[in-house]
């Protein structure tokens, strides 16, 4: 067990609490985007005090803060990546609605979990290794990005070429209960399916019409009946319906929007593929579809090189005591776009954590020191690899 790592988080619990609540009471949803660059602005401080070269960078068409660090040369292969995101799911003013607070070991607030939580972890872990000289043998690079919950447009080639140019990449998500980490995600993406009809008067002459509403019902249960019929791993839901604006007219725009995820990269083709072939299996005359989308967000699929890794984290556990296990889960994470070049991936470093994206989120204190131990045990075997 790592102990100067160990006595030094034991003297530092009440210092992640406060950065933590300092965090969590700054509203930074995912179109706030001054509020996400007040987040970069705590985290960028602490990263140069301990020999990083950060910068700010403002990414995309609107400018997404999106915050780097680096303890060696830009140019040089990391050993790790640590990878985070600033911005949460939630609204303004939520911070004054429900600030942080504890309950025991449990703490809550907007984001505290997904993932403040995770971003305060990484920074404390950052500064255990610097304590204990193991940054000195470690190349780090540091991603917190400013658009993960809107799925990281701006942000997915920044995040893609630091991935390249490192060997690990540590994505600090929450932990799941019970120290389960994450080694699989699914892909997904979004599809839009337009009806286009003809509209008329729905009492004196709707024979005139093409009802675009009941083509995209049409659509919708084919939906689920693909859906039904999908090999393990593949999900298909309707989410959004929209349709009509007055309950006398026959309507000749009608709208679908799909969720789907997928467990496998192989699973992708056969998904495009139904969904591209839509227009071609209409059923009310007069009505025409557009279906628009793709899977965007490839699978996360632990490889060889990534179970090698996790059992390493498995060892770690084993000596100084915890116990760990591995997950899959349905949803996405910058992680999906590393673990897809090829990089060796593990999920959930953040702390114990749950209800993500629900105001009864929250996060397990009494997780922070044995999951920067861990974390820093591994580090500082890899250090020695290096």
């Amino acid at each position: 067990m790592p102990t100067d790592i160990q006595a030094f988080m034991d003297g530092r619990v009440e210092k992640f609490i406060s950065d933590l609540e300092t965090l969590v009471n700054i509203d930074s949803g995912s179109d706030n985007l001054a509020g996400i660059e007040a987040v970069a602005r705590v985290l960028d401080p602490r990263l140069k005090a301990i020999g990083f070269t950060t910068c700010l960078k403002k990414l995309g068409t609107q400018g997404v803060p999106c915050l780097e660090a680096f303890n060696v040369s830009e140019e040089e292969k990391s050993d790790i990546l640590f990878l985070g995101h600033m911005d949460t799911v939630f609204p303004d003013n939520e911070a004054a609605k429900r600030p942080f607070s504890m309950d025991g070991r449990r703490a809550t607030g907007p984001g505290v979990s997904d993932m403040k939580g995770g971003l305060v972890l990484a920074l404390h872990t950052l500064e255990a290794l610097h304590d204990a000289g193991v940054l000195d043998r470690l190349a780090v690079r540091v991603c917190f990005n400013g658009d993960e919950e809107v799925g990281s447009k701006a942000s997915r080639r920044w995040i893609e070429n630091h991935a390249l140019n490192s060997r690990r990449v540590f994505v600090f998500e929450p932990c799941r209960p019970a120290h389960r980490f994450v080694l699989n995600r699914k892909g997904g993406g979004v599809f839009t399916i337009t009806a286009s009809g003809v509209s008329a008067h729905a009492g004196v002459e709707p024979e005139k019409g093409a009802n675009a509403a009941v083509e995209i019902a049409h659509q919708v249960l084919a939906v689920q009946r693909f859906n039904d019929d999908a090999e393990k791993g593949i999900s298909a839901h309707v989410t959004v319906l929209r349709s009509g604006e007055k309950t006398n007219i026959i309507p000749d725009k009608a709208q679908a929007k799909v969720d789907v995820r997928v467990a496998r990269k192989d699973q992708i083709a056969r998904v495009e593929s139904f969904f591209r072939s839509m227009p071609d299996r209409t059923h009310v005359p007069g009505v025409s579809l557009t279906v628009r989308g793709a899977v965007e967000r490839p699978p996360m699929e632990a490889d060889d090189r990534a179970m090698a890794l996790w059992r390493l984290f498995e060892k770690k556990a084993e000596s100084i005591g915890l116990t760990v296990d591995a997950t899959t889960t349905g949803g996405c994470s910058d992680g999906n776009w590393s673990s897809a070049l090829g990089i060796p991936t593990i999920d959930g470093m953040g702390p114990v954590g749950g209800n993500a994206h629900r105001s009864d989120e929250y996060v397990d204190l009494s997780s922070i020191v044995p999951q920067i131990q861990l974390i820093a045990s591994v580090c500082q075997s890899i250090a020695r690899q290096s």
